[in-house]
């Protein structure tokens, strides 16, 4: 995530931790009719398990079309902004022309993460680090690469992009004391704190449904630490309750749903099972039928109905021999 004003770029490095090892890469930006774009190689040192951070100025690769024997003469500086204190930021600056064989200019490392880890340090924030870049460009050697950006505006002592006006505007009508504890006076890093306000502001106008329960824990990290720069932020806070509080009606609703479900599920099975339950009643019951006339009948009844059964075995007997005769 990246903004530029005038002559100036800041980019936010996010999840840094995830990332020794890769290059990571900014948006493209356009200074003195030029595309840039910057490039960080965060990198462990195995020997003390540090992880240092290198960035580097360079022209991207869609500039491969331009004329052979293009050159650019540029001064420009980097800084690893300390998000705590502005006199503690890291700060490198040279000039040096980018051609075919040396497109990118940088400093290697520019920062040891040893003092970056630590979480009063103030260059890793949220594990994110931000870094600013400003770029003149002296001389330009074949054809321009795009035209220049739209001029910055003066919004409140914070320069703004044309398209931020209005909304930098509203902020200010709406709440007239937002910066009045503001004291940073560095203009790069001033501009960086409102792109970082206007973002936070658009995250908290989403509706409970487009935004995540992670987007909603950065933003409580970063509304806090808005505030201790100096920025009166009451009422992004109410609604950043506001939007937790609906989460979690949310929340409850699914999981009263996803209860319901299951509880719907129990109770065809139990129906099941009592179906079963009965069926193998039925059948236990009518395999003792024959017994349970005996379990009535006293000793003397039995022997009266045994006898019964003699003669009447014995007289079927006498009959069948009978007939066969015949």
């Amino acid at each position: 995530m990246g903004k530029q004003i005038n002559n100036t770029f800041t980019w936010v490095i996010k999840n840094l931790s995830t990332l020794p090892g890769l290059e990571v890469r900014s948006e493209i930006f356009v200074v003195g009719g030029c595309k840039w774009r910057l490039i960080a190689y965060p990198e462990v040192n195995d020997a003390d398990g540090y992880l240092s951070l290198s960035v580097y100025l360079s022209f991207p690769d869609c500039c491969e079309s331009l004329p052979s024997g293009w050159k650019r003469h540029a001064k420009f500086s980097l800084t690893i902004v300390n998000q705590l204190s502005e006199g503690l930021s890291q700060v490198q600056e040279t000039q040096a022309w980018f051609d075919e064989n040396a497109p990118g200019w940088g400093f290697p490392p520019m920062l040891n993460l040893k003092d970056v880890s630590d979480k009063y340090g103030g260059f890793l924030v949220n594990d994110e680090v931000m870094v600013a870049v400003a770029v003149d460009v002296i001389e330009v050697v074949g054809s321009l690469d795009a035209p220049e950006m739209s001029e910055s505006m003066d919004i409140k002592g914070f320069k703004v992009l044309p398209s931020q006006v209005k909304s930098v505007n509203r902020l200010f009508e709406s709440h007239p004391d937002i910066a009045s504890k503001f004291s940073i006076k560095n203009q790069s890093l001033k501009t960086a704190y409102m792109n970082v306000l206007l973002c936070l502001a658009e995250t908290l106008h989403q509706s409970p449904m487009e935004i995540s329960e992670d987007d909603l824990s950065d933003a409580k990290t970063t509304l806090a630490y808005m505030k201790s720069v100096g920025f009166k932020l009451d009422w992004l806070e109410k609604k950043l309750d506001e939007l937790f509080e609906k989460k979690k009606e949310e929340a409850d609703k699914i999981r009263m749903q996803n209860i319901e479900e299951e509880l719907k599920d129990l109770r065809q099975k139990c129906s099941s099972l009592e179906a079963l339950l009965k069926k193998e009643k039925t059948g236990v019951l009518a395999a003792k039928a024959p017994f349970l006339f005996f379990n009535n009948v006293n000793d003397d009844d039995l022997k009266w109905i045994l006898r019964a059964v003699f003669y009447f075995d014995k007289f079927a007997s006498s009959s069948s021999r009978v007939f066969d005769k015949l």
